[in-house]
């Protein structure tokens, strides 16, 4: 009998999965009945989920064996009451590689200086010599999967990484910090700080007003992570006071972010649209034919939510 998978997300990312997930679950070796709406809900073995797509109440769900999520960040799904079946975040090679994309070439355009040549408007000979990598300490806040990927990716630059998280790690290589003293440790010597943390009522606001200030003056914030992380008033303030240099933005409270958000106008803010990294079709679905392989075998699902961690 046919695994039966329900795709709940919208229209247009269903267009890019429709021949994705079919290649994936033939790979896999996988008799999969893949479809988008159904009115036997009790009859579904499998949700391919995404939080902006069409269900929202997993209730009629009552045989499904687990809930894929199609995207890195679970903080809109994992507080679900109606959610009991098991919940996996999306952890894939695709989203990783744009990650570490995304972050070192924003991290050296910050370390070299190059808005001084990119914006000049005034045509002026500006001469910038910035120090050497291991000279330029960065923190990475947040050691998740991303946040390791980009760390070593950065420390293979021979930048001085310290990383840091809630809870303890030890990564080869990275000096790893955590808790609230690990923190204050990092953030004073972070002359770039990259936030790529998960949205929990734990780092909500995590960068506020006393904690930007522990910065070193000049500092720069690039952040691809979750944009409630930061407080925008405080961020400003530190910004209009020259505290902070610069703060290159990727994830904002909301989305699209608001034409008439002053982040849009300020002088030391870059703002680009939600694309440090995008879930790619092709590896995604590998890994969604892979969870359910693993559901089918009677193996441990990979990439599971601890539901008291929020991620």
């Amino acid at each position: 009998m046919s695994i039966r998978v329900l795709f709940a997300a919208n229209a247009q990312r269903w267009e890019t999965y429709r021949t994705a997930l079919p290649a994936a679950f033939e790979r896999a070796g996988l008799d999969v009945d893949l479809f988008t709406e159904t009115d036997r809900s009790d009859l579904v073995d499998y949700i391919v989920f995404a939080p902006n797509g069409t269900v929202s109440d997993f209730t009629p769900f009552t045989n499904a064996k687990a809930v894929l999520n199609l995207w890195a960040g679970v903080e809109q799904i994992v507080g679900n009451q109606t959610l009991t079946q098991p919940l996996c975040r999306m952890v894939d090679a695709g989203l990783e590689e744009g990650m570490i994309e995304w972050v070192t070439g924003h991290v050296l355009r910050h370390h070299l200086g190059m808005d001084a040549h990119i914006v000049n408007p005034g045509h002026e000979w500006r001469p910038v010599v910035p120090p050497l990598a291991r000279n330029r300490t960065v923190a990475m806040l947040g050691l998740g999967a991303l946040g390791r990927a980009c760390a070593r990716a950065l420390v293979d630059l021979r930048f001085n990484v310290v990383g840091w998280s809630r809870t303890q790690k030890a990564i080869p290589g990275l000096t790893c910090l955590s808790g609230d003293d690990g923190l204050q440790t990092a953030l004073s010597q972070a002359e770039i700080a990259v936030l790529l943390l998960p949205l929990t009522p734990a780092t909500e606001n995590l960068l506020d007003a006393a904690r930007l200030a522990l910065m070193p003056k000049g500092a720069v914030i690039i952040n691809p992570g979750r944009g409630p992380l930061i407080d925008d008033d405080a961020l400003i303030a530190a910004l209009d006071g020259g505290h902070i240099a610069h703060a290159t933005l990727d994830v904002f409270r909301t989305e699209p972010l608001p034409a008439d958000h002053p982040f849009w106008a300020h002088p030391r803010v870059t703002v680009t649209p939600h694309i440090a990294s995008e879930t790619r079709a092709d590896t995604a679905s590998d890994v969604i034919a892979e969870n359910i392989r693993r559901g089918e075998a009677g193996a441990p699902f990979r990439h599971l939510v601890d539901r008291t961690q929020g991620y």
